[in-house]
């Protein structure tokens, strides 16, 4: 790539997970200390930075699209694809025209010396329109990598290189966004229930970060069945750690957790489930689950969703099963037809929403902190320490604020509130 005497106009994009969000947002502050000028993904930018996801074929179409619109805004612009996809399958990601760079997830952190310039004169730092808005929740990777194997994902695969996040960085970089008025931290990563650094575990950074930084509000971004003990789930005491819980299921039939590589039964769930709620009152249980895996049975779904209902989950992100190269799943005999999927898909999607309503209206007519995040349409907007939405209308700004609010009535995907 070649030098520019001016200030180039980054937009800098992510697919996927919460961790792709973190690096997102690290990436961010790496370029605008360099100088470089970042606008929001929908400008017009001189150079489009997409951190890719591959976990579907789905997200796959999503990364092409996306490069391609921005190649549709600005014919001339440098197209950097960057993450998962990039690592997975470099040559088709490079095929697309504009796509200057390609780089996996080791490589993209060389992303300023592989640009070729150093952004502008002086240095100077500008910001991404609706940055202040976005500030108000920071994504903190604290691990990544994860050679569990299951079945199904190619996360090992484009993801192997296992690391924890040293103690001290994690806990400066908390304090850090706390003192510039960040309230609320997600600590992400791939499996950050495997955290260890220097023998310091989840549980061990988790108390360094309560007791060394100011932050307001500290949520996990997902943890696994076997991860959680009660000796973690005791650091709940502390009212700064949000009560959600992102706890993947993927199937509530034991035979397709066998076949999918999982560490868990739906036994072991279950009495993780009970400790959270037994210590942690009005927490949130998100979930995720995988339909249509290889060989599920009528009967084997219809566990899953009885399983679900049992659960009474707070949220549900259902995923048709995506067959994907290298996996142990995808030679698997017996794969789903893609209408039964769908079929599938459509079913659990009516449970998630029945499932979300249930849990928002238990909090109705009770007050709980809101962070308020964003105003759209005359509309506010903002997240309680449970990962409900809630909504509401006001004359003040109300960004970034802490504020308690009464829960008033159910309100598109979530909760009017009342200030």
């Amino acid at each position: 790539m070649t030098k520019r005497t001016e200030r180039p106009r980054v937009a800098l994009d992510s697919l996927g997970c919460k961790l792709n969000q973190a690096e997102i947002q690290s990436l961010s502050r790496q370029l605008a200390e360099a100088g470089y000028t970042l606008v929001a993904p929908t400008d017009k930018a001189d150079i489009y930075i997409l951190n890719t996801c591959t976990v579907t074929h789905v997200a796959d179409r999503k990364s092409r699209h996306l490069l391609r619109l921005a190649r549709r805004r600005n014919p001339a612009v440098r197209l950097v694809a960057i993450g998962c996809y990039a690592e997975r399958s470099p040559n088709e990601l490079a095929g697309i025209e504009g796509v200057e760079l390609v780089l996996g997830n080791d490589r993209k952190w060389n992303i300023l010396e592989l640009l070729g310039d150093s952004g502008g004169p002086g240095k100077q730092t500008a910001i991404v329109p609706g940055e202040k808005s976005r500030r108000t929740r920071a994504f903190v990777k604290i691990q990544d990598g994860c050679r569990s194997f299951c079945a199904y994902c190619i996360v090992p695969l484009v993801r192997s290189r296992l690391e924890s996040v040293p103690v001290e960085k994690v806990t400066a970089t908390v304090g850090e966004l706390a003192a510039t008025g960040c309230q609320e931290v997600v600590l992400t990563g791939t499996e950050i229930g495997t955290y260890n650094r220097n023998e310091v575990n989840l549980k061990g950074l988790l108390e360094r970060v309560l007791s060394e930084t100011s932050v307001a509000r500290l949520r996990l971004s997902s943890l696994q069945p076997p991860e959680i003990s009660s000796e973690l789930i005791g650091l709940w005491r502390d009212s700064r750690l949000c009560p959600h819980f992102h706890l993947s299921l993927q199937s509530g039939s034991d035979a397709v957790l066998k076949r999918m590589k999982r560490r868990y039964t739906s036994a072991d769930y279950r009495r993780v489930v009970s400790l959270i709620r037994d210590s942690v009152p009005d927490a949130a249980v998100t979930t995720d689950v995988i339909v249509g895996f290889p060989a599920e049975t009528d009967a084997e779904f219809q566990e899953t969703l009885d399983f679900c209902r049992e659960m009474r989950f707070a949220r549900i992100h259902v995923f048709p099963y995506s067959p994907r190269p290298g996996t142990a799943a995808a030679t698997m005999p017996r794969q789903v037809s893609e209408k039964e999927k769908q079929q599938r898909s459509q079913q659990t999607l009516a449970l998630a929403k029945e499932s979300v309503q249930n849990f928002q209206q238990q909090f109705l007519d009770k007050s709980l902190e809101v962070l308020w995040e964003q105003k759209a349409g005359g509309v506010w907007s903002g997240l309680t320490g449970n990962y409900i939405k809630v909504y509401t209308r006001s004359s003040e700004n109300l960004t970034n604020r802490l504020l308690p609010v009464k829960l008033v009535k159910l309100y598109r995907d979530g909760v009017w509130g009342e200030v």
